[in-house]
């Protein structure tokens, strides 16, 4: 057994034994969806806020354990089950019948918390709603994917590029949900990216699809993907300091010197799946060189030799070790081998972070499962809850399942 297949096989047995029992717990039979918030300590609330990107999140989650497990030879239609309860919560709770979209948040019953409609929430239904289509063959879903997809496209855009926050009823509002360390965007590089997953993610389920609304549908977003690698390429991307710039102005003018390397070695991975996916040698060529940059920088200024830093904030790197990233990090430096299988250190310093996950940053106590933040010499920081809005089985779970899928190929 190679190094890649130790991988794999440790991965799914943690995805099987870990990760799924985890968030099969945290379903909410009364209510609908996922509960919303389990404490450090393991205390689960009931009665919290239910983030919709967590419930996206989960059922992208069980949509694609579902399909990756049965094809990989074992079909658990549980799975399918845990699916289908956070898409009916989608479908009946989350998405805003009236004005369209999906909310930020809603209370534990299901009636709408935050109204805010946010670009990033918008593309993380979208991406759930496509893995759903491709576990159930249910099509009314993969409408109403293509339904916000043209939402995004008609009211989140101006003529320069995505915009980030508005009101229920579409009105631009202030970005302070996708803002941090002392600014406020107009753009983000985290929103152009996971606007790019989601469509990359509708595409590659489509695939197989020869209908004219679907023919048609997928032509419309391919051009939007070709769009955002343009994009990213030419005002994204700061090929000076080999690196993504992360807030912009409405001109995409970078207005803070933050190289967030999470952000970095996930771009790298996600670009080359979107490249993949659309199939085109002139979009290869033209992201290939800027994804093999990301890259290697991310393994000479970040990576120690067994994790991976946060962030660098204006010169001053934060060293903690945060659980997103690291699970990036396994799936980034994997995947930069498969493209240059002669760089065997980045092979390497996968297994090297996947050995400090397991030592550190899974939560080995009983009802818990990955901690939030460790320090850089993996001890815990404590009071990080173990599930709130954004902590989910999204990095971690796909982590699993990109390791199973890449040894299967």
């Amino acid at each position: 057994m190679n190094e890649k297949q130790r991988l794999a096989k440790e991965a799914r047995e943690h995805l099987e034994q870990t990760i799924i029992p985890f968030w099969k717990k945290l379903r909410d039979d009364q209510y609908g969806g996922y509960y919303g918030w389990l404490s450090y300590d393991l205390e689960l609330d009931k009665k919290a806020v239910k983030g919709c990107i967590l419930n996206s999140r989960i059922t992208w989650f069980f949509s694609n354990a579902y399909t990756v497990l049965k094809n990989a030879g074992k079909a658990d239609e549980s799975l399918l089950s845990e699916a289908e309860h956070g898409y009916e919560f989608l479908k009946e709770k989350c998405i805003d019948k009236k004005n369209g979209g999906i909310f930020w948040s809603l209370n534990y019953d299901g009636t709408p918390e935050d109204t805010t409609k946010h670009t990033y929430n918008q593309a993380f239904c979208i991406y759930a709603l496509s893995s759903y289509f491709e576990a159930s063959g249910d099509r009314e879903a993969l409408e109403t994917a293509y339904q916000l997809f043209e939402l995004i496209e008609e009211k989140c855009t101006d003529e320069i590029g995505y915009l980030e926050a508005f009101t229920i009823d579409f009105k631009p509002e202030s970005n302070e949900k996708l803002s941090e360390n002392g600014v406020l965007a107009d753009k983000t590089m985290n929103t152009l990216l996971h606007v790019f997953e989601a469509y990359t993610e509708f595409v590659r389920v489509t695939k197989t699809l020869d209908d004219t609304w679907a023919v048609n549908a997928r032509s419309k977003v391919e051009k939007r993907l070709m769009w955002i690698m343009d994009t990213f390429a030419e005002k994204v991307y700061n090929p000076k300091l080999h690196r993504q710039e992360v807030f912009f102005d409405r001109e995409y003018h970078s207005i803070l010197d933050l190289h967030s390397y999470g952000h970095d070695i996930e771009t790298a991975w996600l670009m080359d799946r979107g490249v993949e996916v659309l199939g085109r040698d002139d979009y290869r060529r033209k992201m290939t060189p800027i994804t093999k940059d990301l890259t290697n920088q991310i393994f000479h200024v970040a990576f120690d030799g067994h994790s991976l830093a946060n962030e660098c904030d204006r010169g001053v790197v934060n060293e903690n070790r945060v659980w997103w990233v690291q699970a990036e990090t396994v799936i980034g430096f994997l995947n930069g081998y498969e493209k240059e299988p002669e760089r065997t250190e980045y092979l390497e310093a996968a297994v090297s972070e996947w050995e400090f996950i397991k030592e550190y940053v899974i939560d080995k106590r009983t009802g818990s499962e990955w901690f939030w933040e460790v320090k850089k010499d993996g001890s815990p920081i404590e009071g990080r809850p173990v599930v709130e809005p954004w902590k989910c089985p999204y990095h971690n779970g796909r982590m699993c399942m990109e390791l199973i899928k890449r040894t299967e190929k």
